[in-house]
């Protein structure tokens, strides 16, 4: 297993399906619309996605209703892709964004779409069990820096430490083409 996908594990090993306080996820989510590749535009940081590039996450339905995750992200220190599949379900209801997500047999972290562009899932900001972990997404590379400047403020709003964001690059003549 890449390193990529085991640091990702051993952090699940240590997370849970809580959700951080005055955090809510939302009503009305459309996984069908959701499925597909979004890109990481920013981050806090987690030793699994630490030195990581180019990182993007591709969503599949699967056959017994969950959906399959697939991670990926190019490390510079080892100039190679790394990648982690895993797959999520949904704690609640289906149409709520309150998903938990496995890499590893049955232990599961939260993955809490709590803000959405649901006109078109454009963009999305996600947390996990607790504000340390953070996410904002994109289904481009690279969004409008008023609308990353709009939604930063959202999750500062809320409480994440939005001061330690990593911001991915995601530049492609810095990487090889993926295999």
């Amino acid at each position: 297993m890449p390193k990529y996908g085991l640091l990702f594990v051993l952090c699940l090993l240590v997370a849970c399906t809580g959700m951080p306080e005055n955090i809510k996820p939302v009503d009305n989510f459309d996984a069908n619309r959701y499925l597909g590749q979004w890109y990481e535009i920013a981050r806090l940081d987690h030793s699994f996605e630490r030195g990581l590039s180019h990182i993007s996450a591709t969503y599949s339905l699967r056959e017994d209703g969950g959906i399959n995750v697939l991670n990926k992200g190019y490390s510079v220190e080892e100039k190679a892709w790394q990648s982690a599949e895993g797959k999520a379900y949904f704690v609640d209801k289906k149409d709520q964004g309150y998903l938990k997500v496995s890499f590893f047999g049955p232990f599961y972290g939260s993955y809490v779409v709590f803000e959405l562009d649901k006109q078109d899932y454009q963009y999305s900001l996600v947390s996990g069990p607790d504000k340390s972990y953070f996410w904002l997404l994109a289904r481009t590379p690279v969004i409008d820096k008023d609308l990353q400047t709009e939604l930063i403020a959202k999750a500062k709003a809320l409480g994440f430490a939005t001061e330690q964001l990593i911001f991915v690059d995601h530049d492609p003549t810095k990487v090889p083409a993926e295999n």
